[in-house]
């Protein structure tokens, strides 16, 4: 989530398995792909794929940890990521036996970061916190011009928190419906702006909605959600995508209208609120996800070791609880082979949806 501000809420319980909220809702986007895409979308997944030979690393494995352990962050301090990984630090450190530090190296669109973890030593002592930007958007857009890739160079080993967005319009839209509010784009193209972070999963989700419904509109570049929420009010642009938490209490006042929420569920929050499946889109819509990192050729119990200890931090009530209070859900992956399975299918998603609107980062 480039420049990220500010959080949201779905309904996922952390004890919930990726599989059971995530993954299936990516099934129908490729289900009417034409060959052509599909035998990119195989070669996406078949090079990313990267197996390790676990009978060999584990054999010569040292427990983990050995020494302090890095918690690196993509972003400056406040944002989602950062308080995730301020949270789980202490509880990390209690469990491991080691001091566990939050080092926030903020920059090209996070990835310093990734080039950071992806050449450091394979050992478990240096883990990403990274999302889908970093993870799974980044790799594709930027692909030939970073030093790492994040599909290639890295493993995951948990997610640990997916954040939904909210579909919305300030005052000058209907009061009404989804399909209210994109009849009347339709009605009046290129009339209207909404604003995203270029390249972020909401510009890509907004472009992929924009696209099914045959409309048309100007975007215009942000820095982030708290910008968006004041460019709305301020009837700067008239609709967006962004995250619950900075807008719930516009929404609430009648100031902004909500049409639709990006997760799979509906959210507590905004409980009359469809998901965009319900409002007749089904495929389209994410979330901004956060998981764990580490480099590829880490050994596998070092990986197991770190998701059993984040699974049982994540899982105390009291973080659980300070979590639901800044509207950070928390979600968890069965397994690290799972997550890896989950971010290769969120790269094979965004290919499409980077492919067919020809978005470029310059």
């Amino acid at each position: 989530m480039r420049g990220e501000r500010s959080v949201a809420t779905t309904t996922n319980r952390p004890d919930r398995p990726v599989s059971a909220t995530m993954t299936p809702r990516l099934r129908p986007v490729f289900a009417s792909r034409s060959r052509r895409v599909r035998g990119f979308a195989l070669a996406v997944a078949l090079a990313y794929a990267g197996p390790v030979n676990a009978a060999a690393t584990a054999a010569a494995a040292p427990a983990w940890p050995q020494r302090p352990v890095r918690l690196i962050v993509p972003f400056a301090p406040g944002g989602a990521t950062d308080i995730v990984a301020r949270v789980l630090a202490p509880r990390l450190a209690e469990r491991a036996g080691q001091p566990v530090l939050v080092d926030n190296r903020a920059g090209a669109a996070g990835n310093i970061a990734v080039d950071i973890v992806a050449a450091s030593q394979p050992d478990g002592h240096t883990v990403l916190v990274g999302n889908i930007s970093t993870n799974a958007i980044n790799p594709l857009l930027f692909a030939g011009r970073m030093k790492s890739d994040a599909l290639r160079d890295l493993s995951g080993v948990t997610l640990v928190a997916a954040i939904p967005n909210v579909i919305l319009g300030n005052h000058r839209m209907p009061n009404g419906t989804l399909k209210d509010l994109l009849s009347r784009l339709r009605e009046r193209p290129g009339e209207f702006n909404y604003q995203a972070p270029l390249g972020s999963y909401s510009h890509l989700d907004m472009l992929a909605l924009l696209g099914a419904a045959k409309v048309s509109a100007v975007h215009l570049p942000s820095r982030g959600a708290g910008d968006t929420a004041s460019a709305l009010l301020r009837d700067e642009i008239q609709f967006a995508s962004s995250n619950i938490a900075s807008n719930i209490g516009a929404i609430r006042a009648g100031q902004l209208r909500a049409y639709a929420v990006t997760s799979p569920q509906r959210v507590p929050e905004l409980p009359d609120v469809p998901t965009l499946a319900e409002a007749g889109f089904p495929g389209i819509g994410s979330t901004n996800w956060n998981g764990l990192f580490v480099p590829r050729a880490t050994p596998r119990p070092a990986v197991q070791a770190i998701f059993r200890a984040t699974v049982a931090s994540l899982r105390e009530a009291e973080v659980q609880d300070f979590f639901a209070r800044r509207l950070i859900p928390a979600e968890l992956s069965d397994s690290p082979e799972a997550f890896d399975a989950f971010v290769r299918a969120q790269a094979l998603h965004w290919t499409r949806v980077i492919r067919e609107n020809k978005v470029r980062i310059d």
